[in-house]
């Protein structure tokens, strides 16, 4: 079993929370009224036909349902029986936790904000006419690169597996296929739900994944056994990079 340094994780968490909150109150005022990426290439458009549903709204549902449900339930509770498999459930899962849903906030805030920046159409907007593209029926046709449901979910995947390999959880293979699966499952239906083109899906992919190993790993990487002997933890990242990170 190894340690995790400790860092303000609820503030961030807090912070980054409120900082998506806003963004979504203030979306009608901030998404332009036209897209700024626009262009679609063969690969997406091929694969828009080949995996769209006809009930796109079913797809939706379902990944919103995985998204925001199955995938954090999965990850608590493959974390929770991987820490009292070791016998160490009391002494870690609260903070175990908390790291993971930091990683999440952060992933989540940074595809926001590149949603904001690159303005691009999504896969259903881009079918309308030209006079419905002109007037979009809601700043969202235009928040379309990357997947935010897929983000989340690969973020918590990652995370949640990357804590319980640091802790040397024996069952630690178990997070990592558990929500491995889950998160792609929802890469997916976000494509079947005609959300999302396949090079967004797989951007978020990556991003989410990235975030969520580098959380962990980074900001609360383990002690050396030289440095457990002596009490001592390893020095925290710079604060600047800290800030730069968590805003």
């Amino acid at each position: 079993h190894r340690d995790l340094h400790s860092f303000p994780t609820r503030r961030s968490s807090d912070l980054g929370a409120a900082a998506w909150l806003t963004s979504e109150l203030l979306k009608s005022s901030l998404v332009p009224s036209r897209c700024r990426w626009c262009d679609v290439g063969a690969l997406d458009l091929d694969t828009r036909r080949a995996l769209v549903w006809p009930s796109t709204s079913t797809a939706d549902v379902a990944s919103s349902v995985i998204a925001f449900g199955l995938a954090p339930a999965s990850a608590a509770v493959t974390l929770g029986l991987a820490a009292n498999h070791d016998h160490a459930f009391a002494r870690d899962i609260v903070g175990d936790v908390v790291v993971v849903g930091e990683a999440t906030v952060l992933a989540v805030d940074l595809d926001q904000l590149t949603k904001f920046i690159v303005a691009r159409e999504r896969p259903f907007a881009y079918e309308l006419g030209s006079g419905e593209r002109a007037h979009p029926a809601s700043p969202d046709d235009h928040l379309s690169f990357f997947s935010g449901h897929t983000t989340a979910t690969f973020a918590l995947a990652a995370a949640a597996g990357t804590v319980a390999t640091m802790r040397a959880y024996r069952w630690a293979p178990l997070t990592w296929i558990a929500g491995g699966a889950l998160a792609t499952t929802t890469g997916y239906l976000r494509i079947a739900a005609d959300k999302h083109w396949l090079t967004e899906v797989i951007t978020a992919m990556v991003v989410g994944t990235a975030v969520g190993i580098i959380v962990p790993l980074v900001f609360h990487s383990p002690r050396t056994p030289e440095n457990m002997a002596a009490g001592t933890p390893l020095p925290p990242a710079p604060a600047a990079a800290s800030f730069a990170f968590g805003w």
